[in-house]
């Protein structure tokens, strides 16, 4: 009985030798890839277009106060919603749907803020 797992392991390995042979020659052909282009070779480029950062910072900053007023506005609902129902007994589909549209405008604004 020991000599036949003896069998079975050594014939597992010498079919897995090969295939790893393989693997790690094609691995080893495989193109390296490309490092990524630093902010200083966009910056040098003269035939880039120049870009007005202060008029997407503006533009920024009003979708900001756009979209904190709808939260602000989304969150009330929610409220309203809350003190009409009672979420001991029923859960509010709607209820769910508002938060999750609140959640996705919260990380929307905060994404925005970062830059």
């Amino acid at each position: 009985m020991g000599n036949s797992r003896r069998r079975f392991v050594i014939a597992l390995w010498a079919l897995g030798v090969p295939w790893g042979f393989l693997a790690r020659s094609m691995a080893a052909q495989a193109p390296m890839p490309l490092p990524p282009r630093s902010s200083k070779d966009k910056d040098d480029d003269p035939n880039s277009p120049k870009v007005d950062t202060k008029a997407i910072l503006e533009a920024n900053q009003k979708d900001i106060k756009k979209s904190v007023e709808r939260l602000f506005q989304l969150a009330s609902e929610l409220k309203t919603e809350v003190e009409k129902t009672d979420s001991v007994l029923v859960l509010s589909l709607a209820l769910l749907k508002k938060t999750e549209e609140i959640e996705k405008l919260a990380k929307d604004i905060r994404s925005r803020a970062k830059g």
